[in-house]
């Protein structure tokens, strides 16, 4: 944990003029660095936290048939859910031992078939509502970090605000089931980058998650109480030309001794609406880092992506 920062989003989201530069500053030399931090009174609350991982958790508990009612074909599990060993990272064979459920936008930035609609659960009642209140809470979060981030990137503050309210974002409820026999090369989630700009991870429910630091060793990233972990996306990479850094991470296996436990994860991707260029920026051109990314839009990229971790055929 002593090379992921932890900041205090109460010095941006309602500090001084001095403690905002400060957080900026922090929030930047992390993003350069490591690519992740963990924010703590960031306005997230307990309790809207507490009652999405109890919706998750009945949903999960279901019925395996059930469960597969909510599977729709052709929305490459952009919506609804996805069934256990569908997703791969990137370049990786081995399927993820996961399943997980997808919520996108309630409130989509213009009328376009890049939006779908969100899949309600009718078991459940309250599911929907509960993935509602969070999605709204943690844009709204990412929104203000993305203005910290424009600062840092000496562009207006305002920047991504064109692009990104009311964008492609997605909140995924994540279920690692129990290790019920060898699971063989796979993992819950191998070595990947997030695809979006950048992700907020309220705390899952057990530890795995590693990031890999510079010198290549994977470091354990367990989440401290009432904070989020924050971490750069490849879009987000793109656009800066490698400048803020999206870095590797996974989530490996329990010991053996572990292996009758679930896990559950409810990460947010912030996308922005599919027409934003992801362009490199120029001032992130230079002599020592010429431009390593060809120009594309965030949609094109997002459907490059899907295809490449086994989502979409």
């Amino acid at each position: 944990m002593s090379v992921i920062p932890n900041l205090d989003f109460s010095a941006w989201s309602s500090g001084s003029d001095q403690s905002r530069q400060e957080f900026v500053a922090a929030l930047g030399k992390a993003y350069t660095d490591i690519g992740f931090v963990t924010i703590k009174n960031h306005g997230f609350d307990e309790q809207t936290q507490s009652l999405l991982y109890a919706q998750v958790a009945s949903f999960f508990a279901l019925e395996s048939k059930l469960k597969r009612q909510y599977e729709i074909a052709g929305l490459a599990g952009q919506r609804g859910y996805t069934s256990f060993g569908k997703e791969h990272a990137k370049g990786m064979s081995a399927a993820d031992l996961k399943e997980f459920w997808q919520v996108g936008q309630p409130n989509p930035a213009y009328s376009s078939p890049e939006y779908h609609d969100n899949v309600a659960v009718h078991e459940l009642p309250t599911f929907s509502p509960a993935f509602k209140t969070a999605y709204e809470a943690l844009e709204a979060i990412g929104l203000e970090m993305l203005k910290a981030i424009a600062i840092f990137l000496k562009l207006d503050e305002d920047y991504f605000q064109d692009w990104v309210p009311g964008g492609n974002s997605i909140l995924r409820g994540i279920h690692y089931p129990p290790i019920t026999m060898d699971p063989g090369d796979s993992v819950r989630a191998g070595q990947h980058e997030d695809i979006n700009l950048i992700t907020l991870l309220m705390g899952a429910s057990a530890e795995g998650l590693e990031v890999l630091n510079k010198k290549g060793e994977w470091v354990g990233i367990t989440a401290i109480p009432g904070s989020l972990v924050v971490n750069v996306g490849d879009m987000l990479q793109r656009l800066t030309n490698g400048m803020l850094k999206s870095t590797t991470h996974r989530v490996v296996n329990p010991p053996k001794e572990k292996w009758g436990t679930s896990r559950y994860s409810i990460p947010f991707f912030l996308h922005p609406v599919g027409k934003m260029p992801l362009n490199t920026l120029p001032m992130s051109v230079t002599a020592e880092r010429p431009k390593a990314f060809d120009d594309i839009t965030a949609g094109d990229y997002l459907e490059e992506r899907l295809i490449e971790i086994g989502l979409k055929k």
